[in-house]
């Protein structure tokens, strides 16, 4: 992917990856997605480009131009070295693990414990010093020199407390170390249950830890983790045959439907009334297919991928945008594409229908006349694709309700023609199912920008 123009910079790989699967991004100032935004002598998204027809109907341009990026991103020199390192201080007691804490405690515990013995230490020899040299006695040396009482207790008092010290500080890192192993020790049971919940997904849920050892706290968390994956694996395998038996039961009747209308309304003995009721009808059936499959669909993505291939979104990109050609479209719009090779690792279905739903939806919420740009390519290290569209204004609080299942934009039930309500909310379930994230931000003068990004190869 070509290098941002001047002024548009990125985000580094590691900021906000936090943040929620879809909203708005930290800093968003209301510009557009990439240098294809409004401003340019010939309209947004670069020069106009010669328009093409699609084979039924709606107007739809190609055309090629520039690079992206993320929508209102930040200069890292920006931001303050005092502020950044203050955090990370904050945070420190919350990154530390918990064999660390465990040889801390240990440590503080052994020289708090060595501390009060040598203190107790001190005043027994201090008591047996007395005894043994009571005051106003002292030592005379064969040459003449005397040390009184006093001086020999101060003296051995002294060296007693130094040569106690040294040994504490000593025996004292020794236990330490030992705590440390000590510590390893008591939770590797622990990095057992954490090891096989990480190795595990849909596809696998009938491995169990299975921890061998006494009937203690640790071999009861492994035990619950345990009949937990067993409760998993029963649900998982009742959606599975859920939707395997919905994708039968709700498709046949309304493909039945469908047929016997069709055949209907080629009767030409048909009167006007009948045929204007059997359209309506077909309409609704069609309707209601569409609601159909984006259901199955929606079940399907929120699962385990099962099918993981390199997938370079600028061929998907392609492949949706041909075949965007061919269809009518329920509005012109100018499609302006900005590709660039970007490889992530996914199911090439899945994200066809990711890429296709986020197109769809920028046609279908556009205006006549509209633009929308398509782009792809490499961010900051992740593989991404972004669609820009013009349109109504989109109030930035109203973004995260359009990524729930049957939510319009102010709750617009009236205009139901326009789909289901579900195209944002399968991106999301797709981009989750790819532990990538879905950011997206109003575009200043009415649309949106929403951006994918999918970790590479």
């Amino acid at each position: 992917m070509s290098a941002p123009e001047p002024g548009r910079d990125e985000t580094s790989p590691g900021r906000n990856e936090a943040s929620a699967p879809a909203g708005r991004p930290p800093g968003h100032d209301g510009r557009p997605g990439g240098p294809a935004g409004p401003g340019g002598s010939a309209g947004p998204g670069g020069p106009a480009g010669t328009g093409e027809t699609g084979a039924n109907g709606g107007h739809v341009g190609v055309v090629t131009t520039g690079s992206f990026a993320m929508p209102g991103d930040r200069p890292a020199e920006g931001r303050g070295e005092g502020s950044s390192l203050l955090a990370d201080l904050r945070s420190l007691p919350n990154r530390i693990s918990v064999r660390l804490r465990l040889t801390v405690l240990y440590g503080a515990l052994f020289f708090l414990a060595g501390m009060l013995l040598l203190f107790v230490t001190y005043l027994l020899l201090r008591s047996v010093l007395d005894s043994v040299f009571p005051a106003g006695t002292g030592i005379r040396y064969p040459d003449g020199s005397y040390i009184s009482s006093e001086a020999i207790r101060d003296l051995a008092m002294r060296r007693m407390l130094i040569r106690s010290l040294l040994a504490l500080l000593g025996v004292g890192i020794i236990a330490v170390v030992m705590g440390y192993f000590v510590a390893d020790r008591a939770l590797s049971p622990l990095q057992r249950v954490t090891a096989t919940a990480r190795r595990l997904s849909e596809s696998t849920l009938h491995e169990r830890i299975a921890l061998d050892g006494p009937e203690d706290e640790i071999k009861e968390l492994a035990d619950t983790f345990d009949a937990m994956l067993a409760r998993l694996g029963d649900a998982f395998d009742a959606q599975r045959r859920f939707v395997g038996n919905a994708s039968h039961e709700l498709r046949t009747p309304l493909a039945i439907n469908r047929t016997l209308l069709e055949v209907a309304l080629t009767d030409p003995e048909v009167s006007d009334d009948l045929r204007t009721v059997g359209r309506t009808l077909l309409a609704n059936n069609a309707r209601h297919e569409r609601l159909i499959e984006g259901l199955l669909l929606l079940a399907r993505s929120e699962r385990e991928l099962t099918t993981r291939t390199p997938v370079d979104l600028s061929e998907v990109a392609a492949t949706v945008l041909t075949n965007l050609e061919r269809r009518e479209q329920p509005n012109e719009v100018t499609v302006h594409r900005e590709l660039t090779s970007g490889t992530t690792l996914g199911d090439p279905v899945l994200l066809e229908h990711l890429v296709g739903n986020l197109v769809d939806n920028a046609i279908k919420h556009n205006s006549d006349g509209g633009e929308v740009w398509v782009r792809t390519g490499v961010l900051t290290g992740y593989a991404t694709v972004q669609v820009e569209n013009t349109g109504p204004v989109v109030p930035a609080y109203e973004i995260e309700r359009l990524f729930e299942p049957f939510r319009r934009l102010n709750a617009d039930r009236l205009e139901s023609a326009k789909g289901a309500g579900l195209g944002l909310s399968i991106v999301r379930s797709v981009v989750v199912a790819h532990r990538g994230r879905v950011y997206a931000a109003p575009r200043q003068g009415g649309g949106l920008v929403i951006t994918v990004r999918l970790p590479l190869t």
